[in-house]
């Protein structure tokens, strides 16, 4: 027995069926479009860190899980980079405002900064965000602890390069990893810039520079995180 088939069904088929498959190709599309820009670089894992903070508390990388972070390295009484990079930082808190994002500031002038000199630094720039420590401890531990995040720090032992330091800035996702995005030749930039620079490219460093290219992506790159 012949099936009895439908002229206008299938005319009407034939113009659905193709339909439908641009349609679900467009979804996917937009759908892995949206996966990769979302994607970060894993760099590693967060080295492992026991320090004081402002408040003469023990603050560990453990304690930052479940949390997405930046760590820099700074000293309360440094008279150039630091306080360009404390601002942006302090930009970022504003522009964030999520409880689960913090920020870890390492001063690498222990002697100088004692709990109750970072808590009045803290005080000082407007930080906040109870999640955003200023740490401090044994310079030579601190020391080690930048090498193990691959963030120039002076050698304490050369007084001319001992607190001389990198205006680099680490990205830690909520289980631990230190994250960062590609670059145009899709290649991963490993840390951020805290500084302020003479040109929107971020190639010429000045310290009363208007723009701060980095600072806008690690707003970006710390919303991926957090969502």
């Amino acid at each position: 027995m012949k099936e009895n088939k439908n002229p206008k069904q299938q005319f009407k088929n034939r113009i659905l069926m193709p339909l439908l498959v641009i349609a679900v190709l467009f979804v996917v599309i937009i759908v892995g479009t949206s996966y990769f820009k979302k994607m970060l670089y894993t760099v590693m894992k967060v080295p492992d860190f026991e320090l004081v903070d402002q408040n003469n508390k023990k603050t560990t990388n453990k304690d930052m899980l479940g949390k997405v972070y930046l760590v820099e390295f700074f000293y309360s009484t440094c008279p150039t980079i630091c306080p360009v990079m404390n601002a942006n930082m302090k930009n970022i808190d504003k522009e964030i405002n999520d409880p689960n994002f913090g920020i870890i500031s390492i001063s690498i002038d222990p002697k100088n900064d004692t709990p109750e000199i970072l808590k009045q630094h803290a005080e000082k720039i407007g930080a906040t965000n109870p999640n955003w420590h200023f740490l401090t401890g044994d310079r030579e531990y601190i020391g080690k602890l930048a090498d193990q995040f691959a963030i120039y720090v002076g050698d304490k032992e050369d007084e001319a390069e001992n607190l001389n330091h990198s205006g680099m800035i680490g990205l830690v996702d909520k289980n631990g990893n230190i994250r960062c995005r590609l670059n145009k030749e899709k290649m991963p930039i490993l840390y951020y810039s805290g500084l302020n620079y003479e040109d929107p490219e971020g190639k010429i460093e000045k310290l009363t520079g208007k723009y701060h290219p980095d600072v806008q992506l690690l707003v970006e790159d710390i919303r991926k995180l957090l969502n």
